[in-house]
């Protein structure tokens, strides 16, 4: 990269390229940015874009370097360098992680029940040493103690390393399987694993049978994916660990399979073949399958069936126009169902033999989100649940199965002082253009001056994930600083029940953004901001959305932050070959064969809808090993919007040349990319630090 600060953005070089399809042509002058060797990105004039791009960023972040440090240093003082987790019981150890003050990974910890000295069975600080970019994958301990198979990616690409340590002797086995993008299940008595590889297109068709100490060439594939490109094969155990569930499906079908756990080899029982917009998953107990299923319910139902005829699914539980049954847990004396009513989650405890009586674990807050987290042993007489609010850190209790009482174990420390006392959570409802009322979770300081100021809007739509109303110390720079905060909890995600997904995807796809200008705008009404005093934010199907409303309504936001944003819609929805695209049709339509999903998807593609206007201050953000939104989207958009727009506002692109979707890795150098975001929200709504 150059020293000498440049004195203008960089233009991309216009190349002429077009392509067609239903009778219509699409011009594509920036399309060269795609290096034709990805994944592998050589191409100098790609790489030379790239890095002028980062130039710029860098050249115009330099004048707010003080108040990212600022930044930086606030919100790092939020964190407890030498943390851990809680211990959780598994077998006849305790299992817990922790970070070193300054560390920027964790090191994994247990110690034997009975008693005994504290042992570090995995240091992700040792294993990140030298890389640029680490992430651990799966940490799997085998049944009987002895054995731990984990995976690694060390350049952001998703496509991770697996190993087996003994962690009687701490020794790795020679065994290591490269290219794993899945789970690795332990089976025949913890002598094997299995697994699933990423193809050429990070697409995982199989589950893979390694036994230890065999040659990889060796490994039987008890499943592979070959009706359906875009499904994807993964695999786990049943509650008590006695079968192997290997499941397939996409976003909007299912289908099941299971194996003994002793001998994976053999003939599978297939629980019900797949059948168009019917999903379900699967638990054995007792001999007895069950089935959390959509087939005559959008909100879920639950039921049983016999091993000996598993499509022959009886209701226990019926699904519910207010409850929304997103999933369950099998316990020994015990089941669990979870999910949410009116956007609020719930968690039930249930009798085997009287499936109707629920048991709902209570909490005292309107707005918050819970859920079981770290329940490892079939038999628990205890509950590990996770808790948090948009004013309560991060809260982890215990509930006590027979008495009911709810015990905190931890909350997590806000070292440079936090008081909950100071800030105020609400959770309202805007009305959107078609009558909806759209949910929104607000937090703001209870001294926040009176009138209109600065809000900051977030919000991601899609896949039917639901934004929880979370707790997050970062989001306090801003609060802390006069902002409201909001959560629009638009459509497209599952927030108010599978229907609220529904409304959000495919031909319904244009709600997920029009709610979401709705939502700004109604928060106005409400005296919460005005225009041009908003902020906003999302990454990934959220960046799509941040590109959607820039074209349709810029003079609303006074700043956008795009992370990897999905903006080249139309492009990727027609190159099969990418990653994740045939098992994307079902959410946003297959262009190919179909000229209406062609059409509707082109109306709306933020790359396609750049037009010459006013657009409102924006930073973008893009890794180069990102195999889910890859880099030349963003890189594209703003190439396109530098060409087209007709104003002088900020336009940033940072690139991370070693990092993929998630950004930085590292607790730190993630909480740095997270000070830049703010600080250029800052700089642009011209709020004084």
């Amino acid at each position: 990269m150059s020293t000498s600060r440049p004195a203008e953005p960089p233009k991309a070089e216009k190349r002429d390229f077009s392509y067609s399809h239903h009778g219509i042509t699409i011009a594509d002058p920036y399309a060269w940015l795609r290096d034709p060797g990805y994944p592998t990105v050589e191409d100098k004039g790609v790489l030379a874009h790239l890095e002028a791009e980062n130039a710029w960023f860098e050249a115009r972040m330099e004048p707010q370097q003080e108040l990212v440090d600022e930044l930086f240093k606030e919100m790092k003082a939020r964190i407890k360098e030498d943390d851990s987790t809680v211990p959780q019981r598994r077998g006849g150890f305790l299992y817990w992680s922790e970070f070193e003050e300054g560390a920027e990974y964790r090191k994994y910890y247990r110690r034997p029940l009975g008693g005994g000295e504290d042992q570090l069975i995995l240091d992700e600080n040792e294993l990140a040493e030298g890389h640029e970019y680490f992430r651990l994958g799966t940490f799997s301990v085998s049944q009987n103690g002895k054995l731990l198979a984990y995976s690694v990616d060390t350049n952001g690409s998703e496509r991770f390393t697996a190993r087996v340590k003994n962690l009687e002797t701490g020794e790795h086995l020679p065994d290591e399987i490269p290219g794993t993008l899945s789970g690795l299940v332990w089976v025949i008595g913890d002598t094997a694993l299995v697994y699933g590889l990423a193809d050429e297109n990070w697409r995982v068709h199989d589950a893979t049978l390694h036994v230890l100490g065999t040659p990889l060439a060796d490994d039987v594939e008890l499943y592979r994916e070959t009706l359906d490109e875009g499904f994807r094969v993964g695999a786990g155990l049943s509650a008590q660990e006695d079968w192997l569930v290997i499941s397939t499906g996409d976003n909007e079908t299912s289908e099941v399979r299971l194996v003994p756990a002793d001998d994976p080899t053999s003939g599978p029982i297939l629980v019900k073949p797949r059948m168009k917009g019917v999903e379900y998953d699967v638990d054995v107990r007792d001999g007895t399958l069950w089935v959390h299923t959509n087939d005559d319910h959008v909100n879920f139902r639950l039921a049983t069936a016999p091993l000996d005829a598993p499509d022959a699914w009886e209701t226990l539980i019926e699904g519910s126009d207010e409850f929304y049954l997103d999933g369950f847990d099998l316990f020994r004396d015990f089941f669990v169902t979870e999910g949410r009513v009116k956007g609020l989650d719930q968690i039930q405890l249930r009798s085997y033999a009287q499936p109707d009586l629920v048991k709902p674990i209570a909490f005292a807050e309107a707005s918050f989100t819970a859920g079981l987290t770290n329940n490892p042993e079939y038999h628990q007489d205890k509950l590990r649940l996770s808790y948090q609010s948009m004013v309560t850190p991060d809260s982890v209790f215990d509930y006590h199965v027979e008495s009911g009482e709810l015990e905190l174990l931890k909350q997590q420390e806000i070292p440079s002082g936090y008081d909950p006392e100071a800030y105020t959570t609400e959770r309202v409802e805007i009305e959107a253009r078609d009558g909806t009322m759209i949910p929104v979770s607000v937090v703001m300081r209870k001294d926040r001056p009176d009138g209109p100021g600065p809000l900051h809007l977030y919000a991601y739509g899609a896949y039917g994930f639901a934004v929880p109303p979370g707790f997050s110390t970062t989001r306090l720079s801003l609060v802390d600083r006069g902002f409201a905060y909001a959560i629009a909890h638009i459509r497209g995600g599952d927030d108010l029940g599978r229907k609220w997904y529904l409304q959000g995807k495919l031909n319904e796809r244009l709600n997920t953004f029009t709610d979401f200008v709705d939502v700004a705008k109604g928060l106005a009404a409400k005296g919460f901001t005005e225009e041009g005093r908003i902020s906003i934010s999302g990454g990934s199907a959220g960046g799509e959305l941040m590109g959607v409303v820039a074209n349709t309504d810029p003079q609303l936001w006074g700043a956008i932050v795009a992370h990897v944003p999905f903006v080249d819609v139309l492009a990727t929805m027609l190159d099969e070959s990418l990653p994740l695209t045939p098992g994307e049709w079902p959410e946003w339509g297959n262009p190919i064969l179909s000229k209406q999903a062609f059409a509707y998807i082109l109306s709306y593609s933020p790359y396609d809808q750049v037009v010459a206007q006013d657009y409102p201050p924006m930073l973008v953000t893009a890794g180069l090993n990102d195999p889910r939104v890859t880099y030349w989207e963003p890189a594209k958009w703003v190439a396109k919007l530098r060409e087209l727009k007709t104003d002088d506002n900020e336009l940033l692109l940072k690139t991370n040349m070693g990092a993929g979707h998630g950004g930085k890795s590292g607790r730190f150098e993630s909480i740095r990319e997270a000070a830049e975001e703010v600080a250029f929200v800052l700089w642009q709504l011209g709020v004084e630090t």
